[in-house]
């Protein structure tokens, strides 16, 4: 933690409490979007350019300052935590052209993605995709549907992920993959593009569509990936896993966050609620609930700025990062359910956040590859499989 890093820390701690905490206990209890202005305002202090480099309009700093803003953001809502990565977190397979043309655009806020990777039957199994793209002269043509696309109506382009081409090794379903860039306007759904917002539990603030592609058109220079040899045609699926340590820092952020929440708000509780004559805190039962809470978070913590060095250093860390999203998200869970034990009936309603910090925190356990999924990375690193 350089002063630097302090410095970014806490600007980014009085944006979160002051733009966005009251925005958040406002709107989510009415299933609210996040408002424009609120999104002009990231966009002014830099926050979907974290990661950018300055050549493109970025700020140019790494994975451990992008950890650090993340988990001030979702402290107040992790929905505003989560869309500062329609910037920073896609983009990877843009042609060196379309750096110079999106990525400035995306540094201000200007140019937002969603990404379209799942499928009914291809979520955690990501290489069932189905969605075809065929060849159309030129360019191409998208038939499929495509489910869990968080902003697909806000965003300015989807990421989609199609097969191209049957693997002819079903063990090697991954090949045959590609990745294509959709270009929409803001707010609407092109021709032969139609969505239907799934109704969710949680993580408000935004949509989360199902997309149904229907003879949708695309030009030859949406297919992503073209300047690698190991991108491009057929190998999409590399490209939509790639930098997936990075977005599990960000989910740990996430998720370190929402249990920020949960401690701070049933610390302030615990002081001036009055039970039987003092206040709870006062209470071992409480204070070792407490105790243990903020232990959880703090351990997650520091697993979680390891990984965003190891990251940061470009070092191997894919076991890590798995390590670091399944603590920090199995933790946000126990910890949001004992802040809201804490509060008790009043924990249960939505004139108190907690509900909120408890229904997003079980969420990160699912997203950016469920706790089943991280296991099962870990243990291959421990143990690796003999395949035959």
């Amino acid at each position: 933690m350089t002063e630097e890093r302090r410095m970014i820390q806490s600007a980014a701690r009085d944006f979160a409490m002051n733009e966005v905490l009251p925005i958040a206990n406002k709107l989510d209890p009415e299933q609210g979007d996040i408002p424009m202005s609120l999104r002009d305002k990231l966009a002014e202090m830099g926050y979907f350019g974290v990661v950018i480099s300055e050549e493109y309009g970025g700020l140019g700093l790494g994975a451990f300052e992008y950890a650090l803003i993340t988990e001030e953001l979702a402290r107040g809502w992790m929905s505003v935590a989560s869309i500062i990565a329609r910037g920073n977190g896609l983009g990877g397979g843009f042609t060196a052209a379309q750096r110079r043309e999106y990525l400035p655009r995306m540094a201000r806020g200007e140019f937002l993605g969603a990404a379209a990777l799942s499928e009914p039957d291809a979520g955690s199994d990501l290489a069932n995709v189905s969605c075809k793209a065929t060849r159309d002269g030129d360019g191409w043509m998208l038939n499929g549907t495509k489910t869990w696309c968080t902003f697909a109506d806000g965003a300015d382009f989807i990421s989609v992920l199609a097969r191209t081409k049957q693997p002819s090794d079903p063990r090697r379903r991954h090949e045959g993959i590609s990745q294509f860039l959709v270009l929409k306007e803001r707010g609407k759904f092109p021709p032969g593009l139609t969505g239907s917002p799934i109704r969710k539990i949680g993580y408000f603030g935004w949509k989360t569509w199902e997309l149904h592609f229907d003879n949708f058109k695309l030009p030859a220079d949406a297919l992503l990936g073209r300047e690698r040899e190991d991108r491009g045609e057929g190998k999409g699926f590399y490209g939509a896993v790639s930098g997936l340590e990075v977005a599990r820092v960000h989910t740990a952020a996430r998720a370190i966050g929402l249990a920020r929440g949960g401690l701070e708000d049933s610390l302030a509780y615990a002081q001036k609620r009055v039970a039987f004559g003092q206040p709870i805190g006062e209470f071992q039962a409480i204070r070792f609930k407490l105790a243990e809470m903020a232990t959880e978070i703090e351990a997650a913590r520091q697993l979680m700025y390891f990984v965003a060095t190891e990251v940061d250093s470009k070092r191997r860390c894919d076991k890590e990062a798995s390590m670091a999203k399944l603590f920090a998200s199995e933790m946000a869970e126990r910890v949001t359910s004992q802040a809201l034990q804490i509060h008790g009936g009043y924990g249960y309603t939505k004139d108190f956040p907690l509900e909120r910090y408890w229904r997003d925190a079980r969420l990160t356990k699912i997203f950016e590859g469920s706790s089943e999924i991280q296991l099962r990375i870990i243990s291959d690193r421990l143990l690796p499989r003999v395949r035959k």
